[in-house]
């Protein structure tokens, strides 16, 4: 199967998931080998970890409400989750002073431990700049709608199902046969 890159003005919707379908578990497998920094090493931190500190670090102080919404999780397992960050020493939490109900959490004001979290994001942050630099706020747009809209669909999948089988039912080979935009090579 070809692994290059798309190339072209446009492509066919099977193209498209063809691509797609080769990329992206690419894209996840060196994502989660991205090295952590030694500060953060022994932390332990998962890729649910990277998000909320993601979240952090972009919108700063957040109640653990807004996290849990961000996160698309219950504000339990937020505050599971802050709490162990907390106990590390990554993350703090106080109460809102206008709501004392609600728990505001930050990044801790540690500078080492602020250095080596925006360490750890930097590389996926400047990958992305790259590539959207070289496109129109449109364009970004577009991406940015489409890839929600894949989580979205692939979210109401029913438990278990890898979809409906139609993955290889040679409608994309046919139609990319001797195409540089995605064809078998």
């Amino acid at each position: 199967m070809s692994t290059k890159p798309v190339t072209g003005a446009s492509l066919s919707t099977e193209q498209a998931v063809r691509a797609m379908l080769l990329t992206l578990p690419r894209l996840v497998s060196r994502a989660k080998r991205a090295p952590v920094p030694e500060r953060l090493r022994s932390l332990h931190l998962a890729p649910r970890h990277l998000t909320l500190l993601s979240c952090l670090l972009f919108d700063g102080p957040t109640p653990v409400k807004d996290l849990a919404a961000r996160l698309e999780v219950a504000p339990t397992t937020v505050s599971l989750m802050v709490s162990d960050l907390q106990r590390q020493g990554v993350v703090r939490r106080r109460s809102d002073p206008g709501d004392r109900r609600r728990t505001i959490v930050s990044l801790t004001g540690d500078p080492d431990t602020r250095a080596a979290i925006d360490a750890w994001l930097a590389a996926g942050a400047r990958a992305w700049r790259t590539v959207f630099d070289g496109l129109t706020p449109q364009e970004r747009a577009t991406f940015v709608r489409a890839i929600q809209a894949y989580e979205a669909e692939v979210s109401a999948l029913p438990p278990g199902d890898a979809g409906n089988g139609d993955a290889g039912n040679g409608d994309a080979r046919n139609e990319d046969a001797g195409n540089d935009a995605g064809g078998a090579a």
